[in-house]
């Protein structure tokens, strides 16, 4: 593995002084090389070449170097391997002199989609909280830097779905987006030609709204109970999301914070003369309640 080292090292600066020599006023060259001024990556094309007897041929990419005895006299034929990757290239031909041409590949046609959705989770009807980007790539994996549409179709767990277009920029476009009125899973499709790419943001219930409560006295006791918690949008708030009951009597001031279970939150109380007792969940709040031993 070292002498291949050693080996790649030493072509790689024997190319790069054969680089500048063929630039340098005083160095003899060859006959100028035709080649093409831009070339579609993975496109095969050939270099007519003058002369006659044996040359040695180099082709300078971004990603690989290839190193080959030509025929003069003939055409040098370019494999479609040799130029998969875009970017700026480099061919130097030597027998007596040395002679280079340069050219670009650009990306092909767009082929593959990268596409992200962020974030995974999301409350419901939140105002631009849903980005969705989309990178295009051609089947060699190069960035189409060529403007292409994208369509972003959008299909929620309930109601209508939708699509929105939009042109790549640089090899990149995106959309952000409102989260919809209802809780569960939304879809989200990157579509460009026959390719898409399809990610998933959960949307769950926002904050409480019209938050209530009822309470029910026993003796020195009282037993709180909420209506099912929903937000605004009539999405049932998650099991394991905190409600605070908080009590002002003879005692003091007490504060409980109980997990809704099953959609509701209850807390059991003792009283202590009369008392004032109030719900919230976040930074809602709820009705309050005025006790003495009775409603």
């Amino acid at each position: 593995m070292k002498r291949a080292f050693s080996s790649d090292l030493a072509l790689c600066r024997r190319l790069a002084g054969l680089a500048l020599l063929c630039f340098l006023p005083g160095w003899a060259r060859a006959a100028e090389l035709q080649v093409p001024a831009l070339v579609e990556a993975g496109q095969a094309f050939s270099i007519p070449l003058g002369g006659s007897g044996q040359a040695t041929f180099y082709l300078l990419g971004p990603d690989h170097v290839v190193k080959r005895t030509v025929n003069l006299g003939s055409d040098l034929e370019i494999v479609s391997s040799d130029v998969r990757s875009a970017g700026r290239y480099q061919v130097i031909l030597c027998d007596t002199s040395c002679t280079s041409a340069t050219f670009e590949v650009r990306a092909a046609q767009p082929a593959h989609l990268s596409f992200f959705l962020h974030p995974s989770r999301v409350p419901v009807s939140t105002p631009d909280s849903i980005d969705a980007s989309a990178f295009v790539f051609d089947q060699y994996f190069n960035l189409v830097l060529t403007p292409a549409a994208v369509d972003f179709r959008v299909t929620p767990a309930s109601g209508a779905g939708f699509s929105q277009r939009a042109s790549t920029r640089q090899g990149v476009t995106w959309m952000r987006m409102n989260s919809t009125p209802h809780e569960g899973p939304v879809r989200v499709t990157a579509v460009l030609g026959n390719v898409d790419e399809a990610r998933v943001v959960q949307q769950v219930a926002g904050e409480a709204c019209r938050l209530s409560m009822k309470a029910v006295v026993s003796g020195n006791r009282v037993t709180l109970e909420t209506d099912p918690v929903r937000d605004c949008s009539g999405n049932a708030l998650p099991d394991g999301t905190v409600v605070s009951f908080t009590k002002l009597d003879n005692a003091g001031k007490s504060t409980v914070d109980t997990p809704i279970k099953k959609g509701i939150a209850r807390m059991d109380f003792s009283l202590h003369g009369r008392a004032q007792i109030s719900v919230a969940c976040g930074v809602v709040l709820g009705n309050e309640v005025a006790l003495n031993g009775k409603l």
